[in-house]
């Protein structure tokens, strides 16, 4: 079996999260890694299981013959711009969500991903976390008849501190409801079946960041939202989200509710609720740990999960599981939100595209 070498663009928290998947992996190795921050690059470069070679262009990086594949990880305002450069190298590439973070990039990248000759993977974990895993397994079982609601609530802590405050500010980020929340609507279209077609949407940034200030500039990033989703095949969804919540239980509980039955579980978990439409008539079922998980790392082995089916895709000849469309539409979801907010009006999501993709 060949040895995939793989070349990072970007070297942050999730950066540092693909190595220690990368290294987990049989027969492959990080060989270069790209970022202009010297401190990063080097700490990245300690990770590695190996040798790799560090650059502090990425161009310099993409003009050597040292990758088979490509990580992008760089801050979310730089995935169109880096993702456009390297799709010329038709070679396979694993990009960092949210894919892009304005509307004409989307047109763009439609465009542009159809030339790529290998496959473009986006990266959207939460997918493969076991509670969402089981879920989708027991609605293709027919637990739930056909899904009509799904609610998800995701009660947290407040976003991080990254590298030069990067993600304090929409412009870099897309908003709260691209940045973090395009994971919630890529597990909504893959449990519902269907593309949103209507959004409403009310928040804020009521409590967190508040007081900050970053060369003379507050942040802008809503830290609570509920967002409302109306799908094409007549389903609805609904995300409560709020970043103050640093005690909860759970961080996510997500409901699906069909016209037979419901399912319930909660991130982390070890069950699903089970109940048809009777009273009294549920029941948990266990939920086992993907024995391939090698690293759990933040999130909960999902991120390891998805590197092994990346490279499966990449060996076998396989189209990738999560496609560009999918990270596209999970964007566009969340800009649409963010603008529903903005505006307090409902907003069609095809409105904010020219063109009907």
């Amino acid at each position: 079996m060949k040895e995939i070498r793989y070349g990072l663009i970007g070297s942050g928290m999730m950066g540092g999260e693909h190595i220690r998947n990368i290294n987990m992996l049989h027969n492959t190795q990080i060989t270069a890694i790209a970022d202009p921050n010297t401190k990063m690059r080097e700490l990245s470069l300690n990770l590695v299981a190996g040798s790799a070679q560090g650059f502090s262009d990425y161009n310099d990086l993409l003009a050597t013959d040292l990758c088979d594949a490509y990580v992008i990880a760089a801050p979310n305002d730089l995935h169109s711009m880096i993702l456009k450069d390297v799709i010329q190298t038709d070679k396979p590439i694993l990009c960092e969500k949210p894919i892009c973070t304005n509307i004409p990039d989307i047109e763009q990248l439609i465009q542009q991903s159809k030339k790529h000759k290998a496959i473009i993977w986006v990266a959207m974990e939460y997918r493969y976390m076991a509670p969402v895993q089981r879920l989708l397994a027991l609605i293709e079982e027919g637990k739930t008849g056909l899904p009509r609601m799904m609610a998800i609530r995701e009660h947290r802590f407040p976003f991080l501190e990254k590298v030069a405050d990067w993600n304090r500010f929409n412009i870099r980020t897309g908003g709260t409801l691209v940045e973090k929340c395009c994971h919630f609507w890529d597990i909504m279209r893959l449990v519902l079946k269907s593309d949103p077609i209507r959004v409403y949407a009310s928040g804020a940034m009521d409590v967190n960041h508040i007081d900050e200030r970053y060369n003379g500039k507050q942040p802008d990033i809503i830290d609570n939202a509920f967002v409302v989703v109306d799908f094409a095949n007549g389903s609805r969804a609904m995300l409560d989200l709020c970043m103050f919540a640093e005690g909860s239980k759970y961080e996510q509980m997500i409901a699906v509710t069909g016209d037979d039955g419901k399912l319930e579980t909660t991130v982390p978990g070890d069950e699903v609720f089970i109940s048809k439409r009777e009273r009294n008539s549920g029941k948990s079922v266990q939920i086992e740990m993907d024995p391939r998980v090698k690293h759990e790392g933040f999130h909960h082995g999902s991120s390891f999960l998805e590197h092994r089916e990346f490279i499966d895709a990449i060996r076998e000849g396989r189209p990738p599981a999560v496609t560009t469309r999918d990270g596209l539409m999970s964007v566009l979801l969340g800009m649409a939100a963010q603008k529903s907010i903005e505006s307090g009006q409902a907003v069609d999501i095809q409105s904010l595209l020219t063109s009907k993709q």
